[in-house]
């Protein structure tokens, strides 16, 4: 039995003696910033949920918690349609609403994150 722990330990991910970590590179992150930025900025804002899905999907696909890699399962269409929700009841809330925008913003992310297998 104790061979069984012993394997199952050293399949999980490991980083420096870590199980937890982030193995993302700096201009990796800047590149995706740089082509979310662009992207944003040549289709007058209307991508901005495809440039927020691209780099969350980058920093969640390369966090490791306990061993297991997470995975970002989210799309920009299903963001699309929240984002349109959210900003028309912004508007119609003369703004009030934006305060929760950040929050909702959120709970999409983790709703839309699982451990990869």
């Amino acid at each position: 039995m104790t061979t069984n722990i012993t394997i199952q330990e050293q399949k999980l991910e490991n980083r420096r003696g870590q199980t937890s970590y982030f193995d993302g590179g700096l201009l990796q992150f800047i590149g995706w910033c740089i082509l979310g930025f662009l992207v944003t900025v040549f289709t007058l804002g209307i991508c901005y949920p495809w440039s927020l899905t691209m780099i969350y999907g980058w920093k969640i696909n390369h966090t490791v918690v306990e061993g297991r890699r997470l995975k970002f399962n989210g799309s920009a269409v299903g963001l699309f349609g929240h984002w349109i929700k959210w900003w028309i009841l912004t508007i119609i809330t003369i703004g009030i609403y934006g305060f929760w925008l950040f929050i909702k913003l959120e709970d999409w992310k983790a709703r839309n994150t699982t451990f990869a297998k």
